[in-house]
């Protein structure tokens, strides 16, 4: 975070002020319009991808909790108030990276076995336009503001956009190839274990070999009367 604060208490800083607490109840209402359609969707088309990506805002909607908490009343001015929120919006940045980081790579490995859900895929690909424009102007103003706490949610806001982009991945892929296409995408690009391809090598030189050291057949007699009746005729 670079330092390009304001004066605390001035009419510019005051103005900011307002509006990180504006956005962060913004936020909050998407939030909780995102976390309700996520988990309705998810368990609509069986997707535990999108379940988690709508539990997810409950996380990220703490942080924002914790903002208008910060720029409320008195509050707004204090700085031991900001110290406080700093350290509560850490606790919920390190609850949140975890979270989206395991889900996002299990979505991406695993959750391609979920049904389609045009409703997710709707509510992620908003979600991956919103976040990323809201999270930055969150960092800008809490740049201004000398406030970690409003730029640590803006923070939290990018990893948000992280796990969307994940989930919309795996639902993209099953309405284009059908349930399970990303991981049959990934099998079809990627080259069989070396375990397999030693295993056919053997087989082949096992084969080679028996047939090189199979005995001759043994001498009949009724194979040699045949073999000269069909040379008479």
């Amino acid at each position: 975070m670079t330092d390009i604060s304001i004066a605390t208490g001035n009419p510019s800083w005051l103005r900011l002020a307002r509006r990180a607490k504006l956005l962060a109840t913004l936020t909050l209402v998407w939030l909780g319009i995102e976390g309700t359609v996520g988990v309705v969707a998810g368990i609509l088309a069986g997707s535990i991808a999108l379940v988690a990506f709508g539990l997810d805002s409950a996380i990220e909607g703490l942080a924002s909790v914790i903002v208008i908490w910060r720029f409320t009343g008195t509050r707004t001015i204090s700085e031991s108030a900001e110290r406080r929120a700093q350290k509560w919006v850490a606790v919920s940045f390190f609850l949140l990276a975890p979270y989206v980081a395991a889900e996002a790579i299990e979505t991406l490995i695993e959750g391609a076995a979920a049904e389609t859900s045009w409703l997710g895929i709707a509510l992620t690909g908003g979600t991956l336009m919103l976040c990323p424009w809201l999270g930055r102007a969150r960092q800008q103003i809490g740049e201004q503001l000398g406030s970690r706490s409003t730029y640590g949610e803006g923070t939290q806001n990018m990893l948000c956009s992280i796990l969307a982009a994940a989930v919309l991945v795996g639902l993209a892929t099953n309405t284009l190839f059908g349930r399970g296409g990303l991981t049959r995408l990934l099998r079809l690009r990627s080259p069989p274990p070396a375990s397999a391809r030693g295993e056919r090598h053997g087989a082949g030189r096992n084969a080679g070999a028996r047939r090189a050291h199979s005995p001759p057949p043994r001498f009949s007699y009724k194979l040699l009367l045949d073999h000269s009746a069909h040379r008479r005729w």
